[in-house]
């Protein structure tokens, strides 16, 4: 109960100011007397106040990892301008829009509240602040450099996102057109070929073999078309489970992906720069070595450079140095390799690895621009074959019964 009182909520309200004129705005508060007592404060006559209502399509949106980066980027900022830590917290959270996000901010800045450290109250919500992120606080604190290291893990953030966010884009527009193309070849097999199959049973001939296939395929599905529309999402909703519950899955799938024409080297070259950019983040902020080969371990997203990493943390703590320890795995590529014997050698370890990663985020980047470029004339391939298959099988017999007459 005491919890459920401490909620705050976005109000909308209306009141007369000082000079008699008509106002309206929003305001964070527990509760509408609250909100009210606010506004006479600043000389506001209130007349209506009501809780926000939320949006029909996402009152609740989920937080994601920007908002995240959002919240980060601007704690570092007001820390910066030498805000007290729970003003900040009052400050950023009237910013958001999203009902969720001000309240994860309220609950993180209460937790600060009651006496607990930052980095404290922060692990307390593990599904938004991975462990990464809460020893990186915790180094900033014990430091007295928490907005320095606020700054660091908000650029971190952003730019690993920002990387996740071009490997979607390469992704997304080739499944969604060729989802397309199936979908419309679906709709010609089952509306379309029927309609010529009528024609095809006065002909009195044998049919060509390519239009035997259509017109078997189009049967098919015809008797199965529900068990095949009610089967997609089945196997897509399998296979989820089994990568959310199998390891061996999992694993089959990271390897599988690397091996990929194109796209295996953009997933390859995107982990070496998170490997990167989380190991020169958590290096520079004071991070032991081998703690923050425990961190990058499980950043990389990818179970061939987290047993790499593994392996490599492994030999660190036995005394190798990190670039040669990276050589023997045979997974890092030599680019990466040389930078971190440089950074090593000059006792700038940190910038090496970071100019590592913006090398291989670029490489990225630019690869994704090619391949969206290449895609579109493989797509347009793809679509002539599939459906322009299906129209020259359909007119096959019609053509050759003309030629014969």
């Amino acid at each position: 109960m005491a919890e459920k009182a401490l909620k705050i909520s976005l109000f909308t309200w209306e009141g007369i100011d000082r000079r008699g004129a008509r106002i309206k705005g929003e305001l964070n508060g527990r509760n509408p007397a609250l909100v009210k007592a606010q506004l006479r404060k600043q000389g506001i006559n209130p007349t209506r106040v009501r809780k926000k209502a939320g949006s029909l399509f996402g009152g609740d949106q989920k937080i994601k990892p920007l908002d995240i980066a959002l919240f980060t980027r601007q704690m570092a900022t007001m820390m910066k301008a030498g805000v007290p830590l729970l003003q900040a917290f009052d400050i950023i959270s009237e910013g958001f829009d999203k009902p969720a996000m001000r309240k994860l901010v309220d609950e993180v800045k209460q937790e600060v509240a009651a006496g607990n450290g930052f980095a404290a109250s922060l692990r307390k919500k593990p599904r938004y602040f991975d462990n990464l992120y809460c020893n990186l606080v915790e180094s900033g604190e014990q430091s007295g450099a928490l907005e320095s290291l606020l700054e660091r893990i908000a650029t971190y953030k952003e730019k690993t996102e920002a990387l996740k966010a071009r490997i979607k884009k390469a992704m997304t527009y080739p499944i969604a057109v060729i989802l397309v193309a199936i979908a419309v070849s679906a709709i010609l097999l089952i509306k379309v070929v029927p309609q010529f199959q009528s024609v095809f049973a006065n002909f009195g001939a044998e049919l060509p073999a390519l239009t035997l296939l259509v017109v078997n395929l189009s049967e098919v599905l015809q008797e199965y078309w529900f068990y095949a529309l009610l089967g997609i999402p089945i196997a897509v909703l399998i296979l989820k489970q089994a990568h959310r519950r199998s390891e061996a899955f999992r694993n089959w799938t990271d390897r599988s992906l690397l091996k990929l024409p194109i796209v295996g080297q953009i997933l390859y070259k995107s982990a070496v720069a998170r490997f990167a950019r989380t190991l020169s983040t958590t290096f520079a902020a004071g991070v032991p070595l081998v703690d923050a080969l425990d961190s990058v371990a499980g950043a990389t997203g990818n179970v061939v450079f987290r047993n790499a990493t593994e392996k490599v943390k492994a030999d660190v703590t036995t005394g190798m140095q990190l670039n040669f320890s990276m050589r023997t795995t045979g997974t890092f590529p030599s680019m990466a390799i040389q930078m971190t014997a440089i950074g090593e050698e000059s006792g700038t370890l940190d910038e090496m690895l970071d100019k590592v990663a913006g090398f291989y985020e670029a490489e990225v980047d630019n690869m994704v621009d090619s391949l969206t470029g290449l895609l579109e004339p493989m797509i347009m391939a793809v679509l002539g074959v599939l459906v322009g298959g299906l129209i020259v099988a359909m007119y096959l017999p019609i053509f050759q019964l003309g030629s014969v007459v």
